[in-house]
């Protein structure tokens, strides 16, 4: 059995939809292949791997409500792909958003489902996950968690004798398990989702929805202080003050 996951995240590296793709890949057994769907230049490559699969799943952010325009001409193309040459396959989603809530994903679930009814795929079910975007940042906060743990050591070592500085060493453990619970619904239902791939998709893993652990309120605070700081280095919050005007 082959599973070929495709990252249709429009950015280049670095994106929620990759870091999905990556837990996914990790517990899915058997014959698996990634692909990476950014444009029309990507379309014949993946095409033509579709008949030697006998899963795929597409990794992608929520983008108003629907999939990104680059996914829906991709869509159209593999519709009259996999018509046309009688391809048959098990299609899964994992759709992510910057909302707290994985439910918007709910009409891009439909989307998918009705792509494959008009192609005659077997549509076996998908993920929502709200705050992806956040959910992505923890997977940069493990590595600076670990990153710290290691220099902690090698401090603690040079001054006072010891490798294993317990304080830093409770630290590393609390923030880990912070870090894990936040990401607890995201891992639950990928993994359940893994599972359901690895034994051929012989039951409909359903639509499910899940969301970053954390209570609505703190998510709110936390995402605009986030998107504040992200603007005021990309110059969005005074760019359109002071950039010169065009008639």
């Amino acid at each position: 059995m082959k599973t070929l996951l495709i990252n249709a995240s429009p950015k280049k590296r670095g994106g929620a939809s990759s870091y999905f793709l990556g837990l996914a890949r990790f517990f899915i057994s058997g014959d698996k292949e990634t692909e990476r769907l950014r444009g029309k230049g990507d379309h014949q490559r993946i095409l033509q791997k579709l008949p030697g699969a006998d899963t795929v799943i597409f990794f992608l952010p929520l983008y108003v409500d629907s999939a990104p325009s680059h996914v829906l001409a991709f869509l159209r193309e593999m519709e009259g792909f996999c018509l046309d040459n009688d391809v048959r396959l098990h299609i899964y989603c994992v759709a992510n958003n910057g909302f707290i809530e994985g439910r918007q994903n709910q009409p891009l679930m439909q989307l998918f489902q009705n792509f494959c009814a008009k192609s005659r795929l077997d549509w076996r079910g998908g993920l929502g996950i709200g705050g992806g975007v956040m959910l992505n940042v923890t997977r940069i906060l493990f590595l600076v968690n670990a990153a710290v743990l290691l220099l902690s050591m090698a401090l603690s070592g040079l001054t006072g004798g010891t490798f294993l500085p317990p304080d830093a060493l409770r630290s590393f453990a609390v923030i880990r398990l912070l870090l894990l619970f936040l990401n607890a619904g995201a891992l639950f239902h990928i993994f359940s989702m893994s599972r359901a791939v690895s034994r051929g998709g012989n039951r409909p893993f359903g639509e499910r929805y899940t969301r970053i652990m954390l209570p609505s309120f703190v998510f709110i605070l936390f995402a605009d202080a986030f998107f504040a700081v992200i603007s005021l280095f990309s110059g969005g919050i005074f760019r359109g003050w002071l950039a010169g005007k065009k008639l």
